[in-house]
């Protein structure tokens, strides 16, 4: 399993709401841009799917932006890929379709493979994700004292 540019891009974006979130601000496509170094265009196509999903919202005005809808402990990595990679809660099951008895074997590993790459995913919070980047912060700080 593959993490693309567009699914990392989009977590990004989240974990500098995560952040936020506290806070109660919003976050400008600008901020988060230039934070995780997301072209401002492909981040604002990014943030309007992840409101489709009903993940983030925004807000209009001069101190307008975007923000998280739920608290992010409540947000877990899955439906942020779902959302953007439109991904199924759990993989197909095609062992029918095999050719031979060695190519139902490969799919019934890669199938579970699968399966424990969501579990994974869905075990995951928003907040676990930004918790873990702030603790990587402060390691790569105190390298450099």
């Amino acid at each position: 399993m593959e993490l693309s540019s567009k699914s990392e891009y989009a977590l990004l974006a989240m974990v500098e709401l995560a952040i936020a979130y506290p806070t109660g601000e919003p976050l400008q496509i600008r901020q988060i841009a230039a934070q995780q170094s997301i072209p401002d265009r492909y981040l604002e196509q990014l943030l309007a799917s992840l409101r489709r999903c009903g993940l983030i919202r925004s807000q209009r005005g001069a101190k307008g932006g975007y923000l998280l809808v739920r608290d992010p402990s409540n947000i877990n990595l899955l439906e942020i890929l779902n959302c953007i990679e439109g991904l199924d809660k759990q993989p197909v099951e095609e062992t029918l379709n095999a050719k031979t008895l060695e190519g139902a074997t490969v799919y019934d590993i890669w199938q579970e493979a699968g399966q424990a790459a969501f579990a994974v995913l869905h075990s995951y919070s928003l907040q676990d994700l930004a918790e873990k980047c702030k603790a990587r912060k402060q390691l790569d700080i105190m390298y450099y004292i």
